[in-house]
């Protein structure tokens, strides 16, 4: 299997089902806490409850760029692997947790063995797939996250079923056992040998842990591709966490109907966003270096009026619309951005240059969570998130302006 011609399409299937994992174990817990809360007392308050999903947040966002160097050097196969088993583990340990410390924890160690995957799993199907198919491959593969997170949204619908504790068991089970398909089906390529041709001239001639980050470092186009990776995070990070309060809200409706309502919108528009948004690129990179770059540009313009809109909409079809517009833009912007890191930097630092690019969006994503928090005690939820599309539109400009490639993939110019 690993030599037949639809392999690469196989790694994309392998992969989808951890991504989808991945996203539904990290997101089942913002909507369980109603069900935790009498076993587990500190979860009666809200603010323990942020210290408990901000942990998460805030490991992941600090591990990021260090399992991304690691990822730059070990085999992926077992890296993605022992990741998806490890956070599994710590779900399936979560419905034995008897106190708010050991949540605590193991929130943080599953923080730690996720920050393993996305990037590794990108620069898999980034290297098994070449710029006819890339762009497509990976926006496959994000589906697989915007499906978990959707599916995460009913935490609490199987908790109030079968428990909260039985729950986080069954899809530790299921996780772990996936990790052993893995183990057989899944195979990393062969990696490019580190020749010190190759690299840019601005790369130390020492090989070491870190010499992976003196490269992109030194690369000014990756500044410009982190700067516009970063701000949409904001807005992408806030309707993950507040979408759900702002349909509420805007709407005059419960969030058991809010919660699935916003969940389901933003998955489904996005699913579509990045199928579409992954032919397109395909096809116009082949016409023009610039097609990824394009693509991603147009994605980004669909935020900007959808921002506005689901800051001061009131009514369901124009909150709805722009939840779509919103989910449909940023999938073609997500579908693209590993492609378009490809056109700028070797295959040898692509986990790594995505872990800072991961980093600083969880960061973004994080200190965007706790402004969001405050502007809806303040009551101004809605006119704060439009204020977001002003620096959206403020990165659309950069990347246009700046981002100019020269070959379809940097190892073959």
């Amino acid at each position: 299997m690993r030599h037949s011609k639809n392999y690469p399409w196989i790694v994309v299937a392998l992969l989808w089902v951890v991504a989808m994992l991945n996203y539904l174990d990290r997101q089942m817990l913002s909507t369980m806490r109603q069900t935790m809360q009498t076993d587990i007392s500190e979860l009666q308050s809200a603010t323990m409850f942020g210290y408990l999903m901000g942990i998460f947040l805030w490991i992941y966002g600090f591990m990021s760029p260090v399992s991304e160097i690691i990822a730059d050097k070990v085999n992926r196969k077992w890296l993605i692997t022992v990741s998806l088993f490890v956070w599994s583990g710590v779900t399936l340990a979560m419905g034995m947790a008897k106190t708010f410390d050991q949540l605590y924890w193991l929130r943080a160690i599953m923080g730690v063995s996720e920050a393993l995957y996305i990037p590794a799993a990108l620069s898999l199907i980034a290297d098994y797939h070449q710029d006819k198919t890339r762009s497509l491959a990976i926006g496959i593969h994000m589906t697989g996250l915007y499906i978990g997170q959707a599916l995460g949204g009913f935490g609490a619908t199987i908790a109030t079923s079968i428990s909260w504790q039985k729950t986080f068991q069954v899809f530790g089970v299921v996780g772990i056992a996936y990790s052993v398909v893995l183990l057989i089906a899944l195979h990393d390529t062969k990696r490019l040998p580190q020749v010190a041709a190759q690299a840019p001239a601005t790369a130390p001639s020492k090989s070491n842990l870190f010499k992976g980050l003196a490269v992109l470092l030194t690369n000014i186009p990756f500044w410009i591709i982190l700067f516009y990776f970063a701000v949409p995070s904001l807005p992408g990070w806030a309707t993950k966490n507040w979408l759900p309060t702002l349909f509420a809200e805007n709407l005059g409706i419960d969030m058991a109907t809010a919660g699935p309502l916003s969940t389901i919108t933003i998955a489904v528009s996005s699913l579509l966003g990045v199928l579409l948004g992954g032919i397109l690129s395909d096809k116009w990179v082949q016409k023009d270096l610039r097609g990824r770059i394009y693509t991603s540009a147009i994605g980004l313009g669909l935020t900007i009026p959808a921002l506005f809109l689901l800051g001061y909409g009131h009514s369901l079809l124009h909150v709805l619309s722009a939840a779509f517009c919103f989910g449909f833009g940023f999938g073609m912007f997500d579908a693209n951005n590993m492609p378009i890191l490809c056109q700028f930097v070797s295959a040898r630092y692509r986990a790594t240059a995505y872990g800072l690019m991961n980093m600083t969006g969880v960061f973004s994503g994080a200190l965007v969570t706790n402004w969001l928090g405050k502007s809806t005690d303040a009551g101004r939820l809605g006119k704060d998130l439009a204020l977001l599309a002003i620096i959206v539109a403020v990165a659309l400009i950069i990347q246009l302006s700046f981002l100019k490639p020269v070959t379809k993939d940097y190892d073959r110019q």
